[in-house]
């Protein structure tokens, strides 16, 4: 029963709701969900520690960066309904229309990320 009201709390902030719908669209990095949320390298970092902690999260490396993307293959099956019904919730939202659209434009930034120039 642990499991289940850890996953219900980590859907019940609105930061992690957000964070999970941009996550539907492409795995993201810190920085990443920083812009697309438009929020701090703090408040970012806590709530997708809080949703991997849920067990919602994969977590990569890929160097110097830490990746995040929605479990899909090792989530159980209960939460991948959490998930489908929070992104089908989420359709309609302005908000998390907003936070794709900025997640179109994010970009990795930091060190270690040398940035193409044109």
């Amino acid at each position: 029963m642990r499991d289940k009201v850890k996953a219900f709390k980590a859907l019940s902030d609105e930061t992690r709701l957000r964070i999970l719908n941009v996550l539907t669209v492409r795995e993201c990095c810190v920085c990443e969900v920083m812009q697309a949320l438009d929020i701090s390298q703090t408040r970012a970092s806590r709530n997708l520690a809080a949703l991997y902690d849920a067990g919602f999260l994969k977590l990569r490396k890929d160097g110097l960066w830490s990746l995040y993307s929605i479990d899909r293959e090792g989530m159980p099956d209960y939460l991948t309904e959490l998930v489908q019904a929070a992104d089908k919730a989420l359709e309609q939202n302005e908000v998390a229309r907003l936070d794709c659209e900025r997640l179109k434009r994010a970009e990795r930034i930091g060190p270690g990320y040398a940035k193409e120039t044109t």
